[in-house]
């Protein structure tokens, strides 16, 4: 691991983005020289500038050589998001000068040194566990320092260095580089193919969780979900590896044979947004109120709680400090309210996701469940359409958008026909068509009455649409 006296001068690319801009600021606030450059201007950069980074605006071979005129020393090290790489005029300069270049998880990993780690990793529920790790450990007075994959509510910021010994990072298995972090605690919410055009097979990423519990530093502690299939199965893979290096495990869940067991739940309904939860703690019993509605987020919150336990804190402190929790950003995130209709986002773009939140949904709505749905990648259509259209039908209006591309280029014959055309047959099928945004928008607004909640799902840029849902909605109440 690259030690952070040993990076010299700093240069992020993608310093805008959730990951890298975590990274950034946690080596500034350590004091190491930093600059930047990323596609657009977005805020937080000027957020940088103000504490005195260069920045640039729009990728260019020539930037690097401008920020060290500006700096008046040299840029020694790259750390790039996973976007930015070979390609990109940049990191290609860097490369052609021989300077250090990093993955921003190995940037990451150089800002861990000397805490004690809670790495959590899944391939669902990565943001809100840590979120929730880190709202507990901070309320707790334990000032973590965290490094999540969204802003974090109630703390304002996605990163910060806190003075307490514990850090909390959110650990991506989607490019395998979970695998830069040595953790103390590990977190599995759980395991099941995703990513399969980085992976290549579902066995890929199970051996890609099996590897990361090897990460565990000798004498750590494995936390894992036992109400998961994936999650079970890897355990029994990895136990015996884990009894040889003193690494406890710790098991959460609404399974009879979880370490930390949710015995009760009840969702707050009649337009309440949350849940109360009796948690069994190796016996010890909780009463855990949660603003985050859903079977999933009661999950998470157990695995948060037993970093809380780890970090020594009685489960009484755990279950008063995730009082706290406030959400994440994108995590069943309130938009708006007009004429009695709800409007939330939702990150949600794997099957399982889709249906934890529209159960969650189902739970909080005194009337139906609208859903402003957009796939996310050609790959994960092709590879889930079916199982798309399955967690969709949990919804009673559905307006399905065209694909978001992100990095891919199209593939031939796949299309979000693939979801729409099998979710919009047969009995018990939604109301709903497959629609422009525009269309979206006005069909949500002009089908949903008071009592309803109307979601927009997805990885891409469907989040825009909320705030469009809402105006509708207020001009048709006007």
């Amino acid at each position: 691991m690259t030690a952070l006296n040993e990076l010299g001068h700093v240069h992020f690319l993608g310093m805008a983005g959730v990951g890298v801009s975590a990274v950034a600021r946690l080596m500034q606030a350590a004091g190491v020289a930093i600059s930047g450059t990323d596609a657009k201007d977005l805020p937080v950069l000027e957020e940088f500038r103000s504490a005195g980074a260069a920045v640039r605006v729009g990728y260019a071979a020539e930037n690097i050589a401008s920020v060290e005129e500006e700096i008046g020393s040299e840029v020694s090290t790259i750390i790039a998001s996973s976007i930015a790489a070979a390609g990109n005029p940049e990191y290609d300069e860097a490369v052609r000068r021989g300077m250090t270049v990093l993955h921003r998880s190995e940037g990451l990993a150089a800002t861990m040194a000397g805490k004690r780690a809670v790495a959590v990793a899944g391939t669902h529920g990565k943001t809100t566990t840590s979120s929730m790790t880190t709202v507990l450990l901070e309320k707790a007075g334990l000032s973590p320092t965290f490094a999540v994959g969204a802003t974090v509510s109630g703390l304002g910021v996605n990163a910060a260095a806190g003075e307490g010994a514990w850090f909390v990072a959110e650990a991506d298995e989607s490019d395998g580089s979970l695998l830069n972090y040595a953790p103390e605690v590990a977190i599995i919410t759980n395991v099941e193919a995703d990513h399969l055009d980085h992976h290549g097979t579902a066995e890929a990423v199970h051996q890609v969780f099996i590897d990361f519990t090897r990460r565990i530093t000798e004498g750590g502690q494995l936390i894992l979900c036992a109400d998961d299939a994936g999650a079970r199965r890897l355990l029994a893979d990895v136990r015996e590896e884990l009894v040889q290096r003193s690494i406890s495990v710790v098991t959460y869940g609404f399974a009879e044979d979880a370490d930390l067991r949710i015995t009760d739940h009840s969702e707050m309904l009649a337009g309440g947004v949350g849940q109360h939860l009796r948690v069994e703690a190796f016996g010890v019993p909780a009463d855990v109120r949660l603003t985050a509605p859903g079977r999933h987020n009661a999950c998470n919150a157990m695995a948060a709680l037993a970093v809380g336990l780890r970090a020594g804190l009685e489960p009484e402190v755990c279950a008063d400090a995730l009082e706290h929790f406030q959400g994440a950003s994108r995590r069943f995130d309130f938009r708006g309210e007009a004429g009695g209709v709800r409007v939330y986002d939702d990150y949600a773009h794997h099957p399982t996701e889709v249906a934890a939140v529209l159960q969650a949904a189902r739970s909080t709505a005194v009337g139906k469940v609208h859903a402003i749905f957009q796939p996310h990648l050609f790959s994960r259509t092709q590879l889930f359409a079916e199982e798309f259209a399955q967690a969709l039908r949990a919804a009673d209006d559905v307006a399905v958008l065209d694909i978001y591309p992100a990095r891919e280029e199209p593939i031939p014959g796949v299309s979000a026909v693939l979801i729409s055309a099998p979710l919009f047959s047969g009995e018990s099928a939604p109301t709903g068509a497959l629609l422009s945004r525009r269309g979206a928008v006005e069909h949500v607004a002009a089908a949903a009455e008071s009592g309803d909640i109307i979601l927009t799902l997805g990885a891409g840029d469907v989040t825009a649409l909320g705030s469009e849902v809402t105006a509708a909605l207020q001009d048709q109440s006007r």
